[in-house]
């Protein structure tokens, strides 16, 4: 078990040459959102292209284009969605495999918000199976699988699986509690059972590859809010385009999304902080740990 602490995540850190230009830091699509859940597509795009994304795409469904992109920074570029009454069509499929191939994307979140209907849940199955790009799941993308957790052994690329103790269970039917007691055991062991690296959030997050498991030191309960772990999935999808390796993104990500909310807390108190100060504040995580 390594902690993961400033000097480690310092190395993993990628660096930017003088003569590189945006498309050598990634592309990363963002498949999130729904009619219920439109700020989980604009803090996980925030949080990515906070953390260095050369490029930043978000795919929405196309009935919520005003409700959402009214609210995105704006170097985040978009894509429409065929929709299904303010929910991704499972018809969706190919626009986002071919948008893929044709802007060479290289890392993908997908989830958040995207909510459990069934319309979601065909579209969710469906892309999981035919996807070929490093990809990061949570929330929903995961809520929708647990029935079916099994494709996660049939992922055509490296993926990233991002469950809160709750989400875990729902997949693997172990308790909460169980789960909760044996944190580092039940993630290592998911993680190779699945061929995924597993981040089971909470206080001191865990991070497997089903090999090697780290412990974050960052972060507190002023995290514990609806919106935190949207920022964390843009993160480790962001920074899957720079670090030398998945699991490294992962580290990155967890690491300085944690060490961000610490420096949130500081300014606006636990209670009172909020994701959106957690994301200003990563420039400063980012530069805290350079130094």
């Amino acid at each position: 078990m390594t902690k993961l602490t400033a000097g480690y995540i310092r190395k993993l850190l990628p660096s930017r040459s003088l003569d590189s230009n945006k498309g050598d830091y990634g592309h990363t699509l963002i498949i999130a959102g729904s009619k219920q859940f439109t700020g989980a597509a604009v803090l996980c795009s925030m949080g990515c292209i906070r953390s260095g994304s050369g490029l930043t795409t978000l795919a929405m469904s196309s009935s919520l284009e005003t409700e959402i992109t009214k609210r995105l920074p704006p170097e985040v570029m978009t894509i429409f969605l065929p929709d299904d009454n303010g929910y991704i069509s499972p018809r969706a499929t190919k626009v986002i495999l071919d948008f893929c191939a044709e802007r060479k994307i290289t890392s993908i979140a997908f989830g958040c918000g995207i909510s459990d209907k069934p319309p979601t849940r065909i579209f969710t199955e469906r892309f999981l199976a035919k996807n070929r790009v490093p990809i990061v799941i949570d929330a929903d993308g995961l809520n929708n699988i647990q029935k079916n957790v099994k494709i996660l052994k049939k992922l055509k690329s490296p993926a990233v699986v991002t469950p809160h103790p709750a989400e875990l269970s729902r997949l693997i039917k172990i308790s909460v509690t169980e789960i909760q007691k044996n944190r580092e055991k039940i993630a290592k062991q998911f993680a190779a059972d699945y061929r995924v690296i597993c981040v089971l959030k909470g206080h001191e997050t865990v991070i497997s590859d089903g090999k090697n498991v780290f412990v974050n030191t960052t972060g507190n309960p002023g995290m514990a809010v609806g919106g935190s772990g949207d920022v964390l999935t843009g993160m480790i999808a962001g920074f899957i385009g720079q670090a030398e390796d998945v699991l490294g993104a992962a580290c990155l990500g967890v690491y300085l999304h944690g060490l961000a909310g610490d420096l949130a807390a500081k300014e606006k108190t636990q209670i009172s902080m909020l994701p959106t100060d957690l994301i200003e504040k990563i420039p400063v995580a980012v530069k805290t740990v350079l130094e």
